[in-house]
């Protein structure tokens, strides 16, 4: 029955808060007067009922004590209804003194005065808990009850606790916040006891919980994912706040309070780049990137949107995700000009086009083939993009006098078990290599054709290549994949019950590669600290559970063996590279093998030339002279391995 009462119009409130002050009037009189009657003069207390009538009618109208919902009453509503008792006390007192100065007479003494104020907070503001209160407890009565634990009794906590109290299609009944910070243990937040996080199993047992909500921004990853299993054991639903920037109008919303994604607890501390150096370096420059409608590419032109940068070109061959890139940017708010060039870096005269057309002084190059499945029945196209193209962007970038090209490269170029991991290392050595020729002044490209000497430019391009994993959520990668699996009730497909992935959430290693870009002086191979590597079986089964099902029951996990060309575990660095750190924790630099530009070019004319000819073997064989570590798994090409040293 209560469930259906109506909110009740502004109009009764204000009667309300209006009658209520009346009666805080008479009991004020009565108090001073020690409840005897018979000493309260009734003409003064005419005058002082229509002096608070009128007085409080224009306050209330004015401050709008009556808009707020009493049963949704917040501490904005308790802060504007004493600041109306204040206002309307303040105007009475000033009255009374005018009063007096033309009758002699007081219609309220200043004691009075003090007594019907501190009443008409006390009455204005009871009656609305009360409201409050009453309408939690018929909410509350409703017999499916799902019991909440809030981990974080801070702002966020709070925030989420009173998006529950305030929506009453949800029943939730909030049985503790929890937190790490043992200060805040013992104590409430609008009733309800905060407990010390260390004791949340017990509170699970207790309370026999059914969810729990992160609430909390700062809870080390280790902890969460503790929090998590711990969840998956009992079998609680374990759901997440998002960051205060996605809240809707600065107000968290119920629909947004959502299940925990894998994502989440993939996730790793912020990482703090040097801003002004990078805001420096690229304010008004001209920046391109390659395959900007990747994933890699895109968010490396979100984060560029932050600085003062000049001209922005996206170039990618794939017209329709361009396109989607294109409409994202011209529906933000940035300053910042962009152009959306279509155009394939293995296609010379183009890119020539575009260098010669828009003059860069920065080139992010990200575009390449990267699925080892795909490029492992595919070489010469693996070469195409990953080599020739590459060299075709790196040679522009010198002819055209690109301050900094920025190379972005993987994990698997290291020790490679694959064609495209090998690609990828081939672009490495020939960049690395023309950045190490370029201060000798005298290099000449493999078609003969001196570009310096054709523009009569100095050879100034500082060439930086990144390496690092996988990244969170890519085009492709295990974790969409396995969402897509879990959707259609499975199977979940793992090549080998022992293999492991390093992973990085796309921004972070966005962020990082600029942060290298700013700190390359030439020829650097930065690698980043990819943290602890996953194992992919454990990484399967805690997304099913995540999901609400039970892995090899709900759905199977299915080997299906190792791909061609994939290996078992990720590398950083080949056993004969060692690192040297930089001022940022997280950016290492790969102090690798040196190779003679010279020679690279070479050898590089002749992978590209089989490339051309679609002559997959010969595109293999010559990669395994370029690069001696590159040692086929499960592959076709194992026939082809060079002898060990």
């Amino acid at each position: 029955m209560f469930r259906k009462i109506n909110i009740v119009p502004r109009w009764v409130i204000f009667l309300i808060d209006l009658a209520l002050t009346l009666l805080a009037l008479l009991l004020a009189k009565l108090i001073k007067h020690n409840f005897i009657l018979s000493d309260i003069e009734t003409v003064a207390l005419y005058n002082a009922v229509v002096a608070v009538t009128i007085v409080n009618t224009i306050v209330f109208i004015n401050i709008k004590t009556y808009s707020g919902i009493v049963r949704y009453t917040s501490a904005q509503d308790s802060f504007r209804v004493l600041v109306s008792i204040f206002a309307s006390s303040v105007t009475l007192f000033f009255l009374n003194a005018l009063f007096v100065s033309l009758t002699g007479n007081f219609f309220l003494s200043t004691i009075g005065l003090i007594i019907y104020a501190l009443i008409s907070f006390l009455f204005l503001i009871t009656y609305r808990v009360i409201v409050k209160y009453f309408f939690m407890y018929i909410k509350n009565i409703s017999l499916d009850l799902s019991k909440v634990i809030i981990y974080g009794a801070g702002e966020a906590g709070l925030a989420t606790k009173r998006t529950f109290d305030h929506h009453q299609k949800i029943n939730k009944v909030i049985v503790a916040f929890v937190d790490d910070d043992e200060r805040k243990v013992g104590k409430t937040i609008d009733g309800i006891k905060i407990i010390s996080a260390n004791r949340i199993e017990e509170l699970i047992k207790e309370h026999e919980v059914d969810e729990i909500i992160f609430a909390s921004f700062s809870i080390p990853m280790e902890r969460k994912n503790h929090v998590v299993d711990l969840c998956l054991e009992y079998g609680i639903k374990v759901l997440n706040i998002p960051s205060y920037e996605l809240w809707e109008g600065g107000t968290l919303k119920t629909n947004q309070i959502q299940s925990i994604n894998i994502e989440d607890l993939l996730n790793r501390p912020a990482i703090n780049i040097d801003i002004q150096s990078i805001q420096d370096q690229l304010k008004d420059k001209r920046i391109l990137i390659t395959g900007a409608a990747g994933s890699i590419g895109s968010e490396v032109v979100r984060q560029l949107l932050k600085f003062e940068t000049g001209l922005i070109i996206l170039c990618d061959q794939s017209e329709t995700a361009l396109h989607h890139m294109y409409l994202e940017l011209g529906e933000g708010k940035s300053n910042n000009q962009f152009y959306a060039f279509v155009g394939d870096v293995r296609d010379e005269k183009r890119m020539r086009y575009l260098f010669d057309s828009y003059k860069p002084h920065y080139v992010y190059h990200a575009a390449a083939y990267k699925h080892v499945p795909l490029m492992e029945d595919n070489p010469a196209e693996a070469i195409k993009t990953n080599v020739m193209g590459t060299k075709i962007i790196a040679d522009l970038s010198v002819k055209y006098g690109v301050q900094k090209f920025v190379m972005i490269s993987t994990d698997k170029a290291v020790n490679p078990t694959n064609v495209m991991g090998a690609s990828k290392r081939v672009a490495e050595i020939y960049v690395q290599s023309l950045n190490n020729s370029l201060s000798t002044n005298d290099f000449v490209f493999s078609n003969g054709l001196s570009y310096i000497n054709e523009l009569d430019v100095k050879p100034i391009t500082k060439f930086i290549t990144t390496r690092f994993g996988n990244v969170l959520g890519s085009n492709g990668s295990v974790i969409p994949r396995f969402k897509e699996q879990i959707e259609k009730g499975g199977p979940l497909t793992v090549t080998h019950p022992e293999i492991t992935r390093f992973f990085m959430t796309i921004p972070e290693a966005c962020r990082l590669v600029l942060e290298a870009g700013c700190m390359g002086k030439g020829g650097e191979i930065f690698i980043f600290d990819m943290g602890k590597s996953v194992k992919i079986v454990d990484l399967a089964k805690k997304m099913i559970r995540l999901a609400g099902l039970i892995p090899n029951q709900d759905i199977q996990i299915q080997y299906s063996g190792l791909r061609p060309g994939e290996k078992l575990f990720e590398e950083l660095l080949n056993d004969k590279e060692t690192t040297l750190p930089t001022h940022h924790e997280k950016i290492m630099i790969g102090d690798v093998r040196a190779y003679a530009f010279e020679q690279v070019q070479v050898q590089l004319v002749e992978i590209i030339a089989a490339a051309k000819a679609n002559n997959d073997r010969l595109v293999v064989l010559n990669m395994k002279k370029l690069v001696p570590e590159f040692k086929s798994k499960n592959s076709v090409f194992e026939a082809l391995d060079l002898p060990a040293e």
